[in-house]
C-alpha cells in the first residue's frame, strides 16, 4: 500500500480549512484516512502559532515506515526542520517555445541590442 501525508479539505466555501492525514493514495482527497497528523488553517496570519499544527513525533514515524509527503506538506515539514526543502519544479520542456520561434527571438534580441546602441549615439 502507498502512502501519502497529505492534506484533507475540511471548512465551509471560501472559509477552508486543512487537516494534514496519512491516507493511502488511491484514497479520495476528502476520504477514508488513516491517521490525522496536524493541521493547517490558511486564514490566520503567517506567523500565528496555530497556522501549522504538526504531531511531530507520529510524522517521524510514517515517514521512516514510508510514507511519501506531498509538496505542500513537505514544505511544512522543512519549515519544522523535519525533512528536506522541497524541489522546485522548472517549467516543462513541453511549452518552451518551438525551434524557430527561438530563433526569431534570438534574431529580435540581436536586433534590439544593435538598435539600443545607434540610439544612445543619435542621442549624442
Amino acid at each position: 500500500m502507498a502512502l501519502k501525508i497529505r492534506m484533507s479539505r475540511g471548512g465551509a466555501k471560501n472559509r477552508p480549512f486543512f487537516r494534514i492525514v496519512v491516507a493511502d493514495s488511491r484514497s479520495p482527497r476528502d476520504g477514508r484516512f488513516i491517521e490525522k497528523l496536524g493541521t493547517y488553517n490558511p486564514m490566520l496570519d503567517k506567523g500565528h502559532a496555530e497556522r501549522v499544527v504538526l504531531d511531530v513525533e507520529r510524522i517521524k514515524h510514517w515517514l521512516s515506515v514510508g510514507a511519501q509527503p506531498s509538496d505542500r506538506v513537505a514544505h511544512f515539514l522543512h519549515e519544522a526542520s523535519l525533512g528536506p526543502k522541497p524541489v522546485i519544479r522548472e517549467t516543462p520542456k513541453k511549452s518552451a517555445p518551438r525551434a524557430k520561434m527561438q530563433e526569431r527571438l534570438k534574431a529580435a534580441a540581436a536586433a534590439a541590442g544593435e538598435a539600443a546602441p545607434a540610439a544612445e549615439a543619435a542621442k549624442a
